[in-house]
């Protein structure tokens, strides 16, 4: 390393009396900043609670579209007044703690570097950091007990000297990715809860409840069979409530009079026969509910699913032939990973995230064989295709890419050609569209999953081929942000070379870029991330390709296929760093 290098790591280098910020004050791109600008502030001193850290990285992520466009009304800032309570963007973050509160002194240290997970709870209310707690887009800022002593602890996660800047700030929107792949769905009955068993009327099965009947609290029967009724009573003490002969108009009420309105935590519908019986029931599920479907007939059509559910309230539907009802709880029976020489479909392959399910699947030690990669625009399937086919040869795997507007026939009869008539075993969505969502599913295979990544509204409905849940097991997924263990898997992952979060950078800029950076991210100027570095001034947006015209010196120290690397950062910082 250089001398100047050397200042930048030390914990001792000096910290300048101000800062420049980027700070938000209502809805749209012209109230970030004061005039097009960046306004400068005092650096302030930590409490005894606080840490005073340097902004070292920021990633910029298109999750902040909608904190754009709503402003103060945006969900995670309830209503605030930002022209009088501004926030900041930026969640995505490297950070490099500069001064230590005296009541932290046993935790942290001048120099230390942390990543943030900004999806932080307070006393079970939901903050983030970039939208409730100001975020990245500055210089230098403290950050106390809202971060670092919330429900579960300190939302700061120390990082090692191994990981680079943009790799450290790109760790979060890993996770997001990581998490999409960990299980969030509870699989069980809820202790306590009140679960709510929907029969037949002619059902004479035997069902079984080889385990979990003891959790539930409140058990309410509907038409059930007989010998079910009499099995609860032996093994439980739940309160059991019977309510018969109910016609699908009656089921809101039914949901208001035993939940007060907040839903079944846990559903069960024996020999199910009537799509839209299930998509009525389907319905009163709770937030984190399970919709347990036990039967060996399939049903008449197809529900209509809350999609926007599966995603932001990750209720779960599971399934067996039976005739034991527990056999469809689990893990064991419920995955979240992709299918080991499977093959995956990635749909809206050609965006920022869409490369990151992209590389994961092809980095995942065990992971599908065959990926293939859907976008309407060839450009950036194109840079896909240059980003990751080599790395798809060089471990074993397979890259196809394909626009279905462009293809000579349907995207459905090529994945069946490509599967051999079976259809893919996962498929990866990665676009906010209920159409896209519905169509996404009729590539699957009979026991395949959909991950739903990209998120619609509550309340957005879509038709899902829910007899293959119960029939053949299919999986249907949903996560929304990520958790502080996918974050640190990432970190995990990332120090042991099994990912590489800095292929994803396919842009740079300094504090005076910010803006544009945000700009560009929203018009979809760029294949992958951009990566805003708030100690750098003086370098406009540039892209990783333009960088050996612009930035020589910068260029010459990027890896093979041009990825971006922590020597090339410790160029720009020594060219750029100004105190």
């Amino acid at each position: 390393m250089t001398a100047r290098f050397d200042d930048y790591r030390s914990p001792d280098t000096s910290i300048p009396t101000e800062t420049w910020a980027w700070n938000m004050y209502g809805a749209g791109l012209e109230y970030i900043g004061r005039d097009g600008k960046p306004e400068r502030f005092p650096v302030p001193e930590p409490g005894d609670d606080q840490l005073l850290v340097r902004v070292d990285a920021v990633s910029l992520c298109f999750s902040d579209v909608k904190l754009i466009q709503q402003g103060g009304k945006h969900p995670k800032l309830y209503n605030r007044d930002l022209a009088k309570e501004p926030t900041r963007l930026g969640h995505e973050t490297a950070l490099t703690v500069m001064k230590v509160g005296a009541n932290l002194r046993d935790q942290y240290r001048a120099g230390q570097r942390l990543a943030i997970q900004p999806d932080i709870y307070q006393q079970g209310k939901s903050t983030a950091y970039g939208y409730t707690i100001p975020g990245g887009l500055i210089q230098y800022h403290l950050i106390g007990p809202e971060v670092l002593d919330a429900d579960h602890g300190a939302y700061a996660l120390p990082v090692g000297e191994q990981l680079g800047y943009a790799e450290t700030a790109l760790t979060e929107p890993w996770a997001c990715v990581e998490g999409a792949y960990r299980q969030r769905r509870r699989l069980v009955p809820k202790a306590g809860g009140t679960m709510w068993i929907v029969g037949r009327p002619g059902d004479v099965t035997a069902y079984q409840f080889a385990a979990g009947l003891g959790a539930p609290g409140t058990i309410v029967l509907t038409d059930a069979p007989n010998s079910l009724r009499a099995l609860i009573r032996q093994t439980t003490n739940a309160q059991l409530i019977e309510r018969n002969g109910l016609s699908l108009a009656d089921y809101p009420a039914l949901k208001d009079e035993l939940t007060g309105g907040d839903g079944f935590d846990d559903i069960v519908v024996l020999d199910p026969r009537s799509a839209d019986a299930i998509s009525a029931a389907a319905r009163l599920i709770a937030r984190r509910g399970t919709f347990n479907m036990v039967g060996r007939a399939p049903l008449d059509g197809m529900p209509s699913i809350d999609v926007g559910r599966i995603h932001y309230d990750y209720t779960a539907y599971l399934g067996n032939p039976g005739p034991d009802i527990a056999a469809s709880y689990g893990e064991a029976h419920n995955r979240s990973d992709l299918r080991p020489g499977g093959t995956t479909v990635f749909v809206g392959a050609g965006g920022p995230m869409g490369q990151m399910h992209i590389q994961r699947a092809i980095e995942l030690p065990g992971g599908p064989h065959t990926l293939i990669a859907t976008d309407v625009n060839d450009e950036r399937l194109a840079v896909l295709h240059q980003l990751f086919a080599p790395l798809a040869e060089e471990h074993g795997k397979h890259l196809l890419t394909i626009n279905p507007q462009q293809a000579s026939e349907p995207l459905q009869a090529q994945i069946r050609r490509e599967t051999g008539g079976t259809g893919a075993d996962d498929v990866i969505v990665c676009v906010p569209s209920a159409a896209l969502m519905a169509e996404a599913a009729t590539l699957m295979a009979s026991d395949g999953m959909l991950v739903l990544f990209a998120g619609v509204p509550n309340g957005t409905f879509a038709p899902l081929n829910l007899s293959d849940v119960y029939l053949h097991n299919a999986q249907f997924t949903g996560t929304s942000g990520s958790a502080l263990d996918d974050q640190a898997a990432v970190i995990d992952k990332t120090i042991a070379h099994q990912l590489s979060p800095n292929r994803s950078v396919a842009a740079i800029g300094g504090i005076e870029a910010a803006r544009d950076g945000i700009r560009a991210m929203i018009e979809g100027r760029y294949p992958g991330k951009i990566v805003i570095f708030p100690q750098i001034s003086g370098v406009p947006l540039v892209s990783i390709a333009e960088l050996k015209e612009t930035y020589p010196d910068v260029a010459a120290k990027l890896g093979p296929g041009d990825t971006w690397t922590p020597a090339a950062e410790q160029v720009l910082i020594e060219h750029f760093w100004r105190v």
